[in-house]
């Protein structure tokens, strides 16, 4: 996509992506009032957390509780054809990522409109069905892999115009995507950060609070000073909020678990509407309170703390990673070792060369040559957040078919040895975090950087490997790397 036809889909959002349908609400549906200690942007003083017995209220409430205040436009009021059980049923089985990852591209290409929280909408079936009819293929109203990555990179033109991001929020915890170019300028503030306009007219927050109550920060958020409510949702674990605050547009997204909520805030002035209408709805889209830690990160997101394993190819401190995952490190840590340098990456095969300077008598692994067999063994060292906090190095079967290794193996084996059954190293386990949604859970694919093409690299660089045929153990030649980022 052309950076003109960028700015035309990013000039082309309006405030109207802040309304949503009306929907009546039981007398007995909506949450309890309660109070909760609330962030500090929300211009009121704190009040104590709700009463368990409040809380169990709105626990027990099933659906979402939408309300419509004010006079705002309906978003998506157009009739869309019912969701189909096939429909249904493949939505359902998407970690929620990926369903607000597809929403979040087709707010980027202007085709859905709305701040739904990665449920599954006949809207959004609609708004997939339009984008295929714009490409010609049939409308199925679920993405193909090919789809997906089509409708990934129509995004990434709109997303680039704004420098969008997708991060980590160190204070929060939370995972969300930032427009940059729009709010450069970053600051923390009270449970959270801030990241504003050079002239303040943008404003965008996160927060987490550690003893509070949903339903009762929902309740004190729509009371807020001078802001008039649009369209909110209720659920027992988040809600989303949208309307005018003075001069501002506003959307607000938490999430709870337990008594901690995490949540972000977006203001805008309605002057800037038609650049962030759209961006507001992909902030919104994009957050995640508390991710999963045993899931592969979201596209183009990398973390401030990776953890990978590595490969011994020589007794004097050189090692093999995966290039992907010692990308951007400011310093590259090996346990027991010390730091270690990373002088070759080569991210066609994603492999890196990493030396520890000062190590001595490593017992590098044994190189194999083809391997004819398709059951291997991944030996490497998970997150620790996956092993319990643990640093053992540990093997899990897998099968080879082709280049892929199935079932991919838990975080931290990027960088893992695949060996054959005599413990020759056959392979490095790579992983692949696909652009890609389709119909079903998608995860992190994992695949083999073969022998041959381990050899090649290091001849090229000059690396010998000296070990024998009667290697003594590939747990040996396997250790954990920390990858720290900004």
């Amino acid at each position: 996509m052309s950076m003109r036809v960028a700015a035309i889909v990013i000039g082309l959002a309006v405030a109207g992506l802040l309304a949503a349908a009306s929907v009546t609400i039981p007398a007995d549906a909506a949450p309890q009032k309660a109070a909760a200690k609330r962030p500090a942007s929300a211009g009121k003083k704190p009040r104590d957390a709700a009463s368990p017995k409040t809380a169990a209220s709105a626990a027990e409430q099933t659906g979402a509780v939408r309300r419509r205040a004010g006079k705002g436009r309906k978003v998506g009021a157009a009739k869309v054809a019912p969701v189909t059980a096939a429909e249904a049923q493949a939505y359902a089985a998407m970690p929620e990522g990926e369903r607000l990852g597809i929403q979040s591209d087709l707010a980027w290409v202007r085709l859905f409109e709305g701040v739904e929280s990665g449920d599954l909408e006949a809207r959004t079936i609609a708004a997939i069905k339009a984008f295929q009819r714009r490409n010609n293929t049939k409308e199925t109203g679920l993405l193909t892999v090919e789809e997906r990555g089509l409708l990934a990179a129509a995004a990434k033109g709109p997303e680039a115009a704004v420098g969008w991001q997708l991060i980590e929020d160190s204070s929060t915890g939370a995972r969300l995507g930032l427009p940059q170019k729009i709010v450069p300028v970053s600051s923390s503030w009270r449970g959270g950060n801030r990241w504003t306009s050079a002239q303040g007219q943008i404003r965008i927050e996160t927060f987490r609070l550690t003893e509070a109550a949903l339903p009762a920060l929902f309740e004190d958020e729509k009371k807020t000073a001078q802001r008039r409510v649009e369209w909110s949702e209720f659920k027992p674990d988040s809600f989303i909020i949208s309307g005018v605050q003075g001069l501002k547009n506003f959307l607000m997204r938490a999430e709870a678990r337990g008594s901690e909520l995490r949540g972000v805030t977006v203001l805008y002035d309605l002057a800037t509407a038609g650049t962030m209408g759209t961006v507001a709805v992909a902030v919104i889209n994009t957050f995640q309170g508390f991710p999963d830690p045993n899931a592969g990160p979201l596209p183009g997101l990398r973390r401030s703390v990776e953890y990978g394993s590595a490969i011994v190819v020589s007794g004097s401190g050189d090692l093999i990673d995966s290039a992907e995952v010692t990308d951007e490190c400011q310093a590259i840590t090996v346990p027991g070792l010390g730091h270690a340098e990373r002088v070759a990456p080569d991210k066609t095969s994603d492999l890196a060369l990493l030396r520890v300077y000062g190590a001595r008598n490593l017992v590098p692994a044994a190189l194999a040559g083809e391997s004819r067999d398709d059951d291997v063994t991944l030996v490497g060292v998970a997150d620790p957040l996956s092993q319990a906090g643990g640093d053992a190095v540990t093997r899990i079967s897998a099968r080879l078919a082709g280049q892929a290794l199935d079932p991919a193996p838990k975080l931290g084996f990027a960088g893992a040895a695949a060996v054959d059954a005599q413990g020759r190293l056959l392979g490095m386990v790579d992983f692949k975090t696909p652009v890609v949604a389709a119909a079903g859970s998608v995860g992190q694919q994992a695949t083999l950087v073969p022998a041959t093409t381990i050899r090649a690299f290091l001849q090229a660089h000059g690396v010998g490997n000296g070990a024998s045929a009667e290697h003594g153990g590939i747990e040996q030649s396997v250790m954990r790397v920390i990858c720290v980022r900004k």
